[in-house]
């Protein structure tokens, strides 16, 4: 079994923008396979949470947050889980946004067979239950932070106090590694195509459904081939999504297994706390290891 992704050693310094950001403490060596299940700074990533999409250009993986966006993970699953995505294409593609895919009509003359789903622009967090384990500035007001290394954009958590239900208004921000779904001018009209982030677009936070986030692979996604300006980013001759499969439906002997770097510890609060009120999207995605 190999380690791929941040393999050889895995510094905290990497979350950090601009490039020149002086080093922190936390730097990790792995050497075998257990090395990483062992640390008790990383996080298994639960196998059907998991998403294997291979494309002509490589592998990306992405974690999935059903906590966030319940109704499309389990739709992009179904989808994913029924074949239709293999040889669909990376039809329209822009530079500093997104790559999108999934448009299964147009290479089988048909839509996925599952019903549209219902806008889940944001969520309702209980902020006992699904506390942010790290946090731009003081936890209590803090707008930004991250849960298992996805960033949250939130009502700050005194909110619940006040509220009738008790609980925050949160989103996953369109940040560079975000999974997010396409949809027409109906709220509630997304369906099979969805598009990976390439750089952080505020304007589609809260408007779009965003569910999961590329734990490997974003420098695949960066290689995707971009369309024509002229033609709201429309591919000629376009990159293709050769195969989608989910891990848990894997041998297990077969599935990639990967970890992310655990965003609830006091060495990562602390590195977060140095950087002082930065936007989170401004931020390099948490790591991942990934054993194959």
């Amino acid at each position: 079994m190999k380690i791929r992704g941040f393999a050889a050693a895995v510094a905290l310094a990497g979350l950090l923008l601009p490039a020149c950001a002086e080093p922190v403490d936390g730097t990790w060596s792995f050497e075998t396979p257990e090395d990483v299940a062992a640390s008790p700074d990383w996080r298994p990533v639960d196998p059907e949470r998991l998403f294997i999409f291979d494309t002509n250009k490589g592998r990306i993986l992405i974690e999935a947050f059903p906590e966030v966006a319940p109704n499309h993970v389990a739709h992009f699953a179904a989808i994913t889980r029924s074949g239709d995505y293999d040889g669909t294409s990376f039809h329209r593609v822009i530079d500093d946004f997104m790559a999108q895919g999934g448009d299964i009509f147009a290479l089988k003359g048909r839509e996925s067979g599952q019903p549209s789903v219902k806008g889940e622009f944001t969520f309702r967090r209980d902020v006992e239950k699904m506390p942010l384990e790290a946090t731009i500035g003081p936890e209590d007001s803090a707008k930004h932070g991250y849960y298992h290394g996805v960033p949250i954009q939130t009502q700050p958590s005194f909110f619940a106090e006040m509220s009738v239900d008790g609980l925050v208004e949160s989103s996953i921000p369109h940040c560079a590694s975000i999974v997010s779904t396409a949809r027409t001018s109906d709220p509630d009209s997304a369906n099979g195509q969805f598009f990976l982030m390439r750089g952080y677009s505020p304007h589609l936070d809260r408007l779009y459904s965003s569910w999961g986030r590329v734990i490997e692979g974003q420098d695949v996604v960066m290689s995707i081939k971009t369309g024509s300006e002229q033609n709201n980013g429309s591919v000629r001759d376009p990159d293709i999504l050769e195969s989608a499969r989910i891990a848990a439906d894997l041998p297990e002997a077969e599935r990639p297994k990967a970890y992310v770097l655990r965003t609830d510890t006091d060495t990562f609060r602390a590195a977060l706390e140095a950087k002082g009120e930065v936007n989170i999207c401004e931020l390099s995605p948490v790591p991942a290891v990934i054993l194959e």
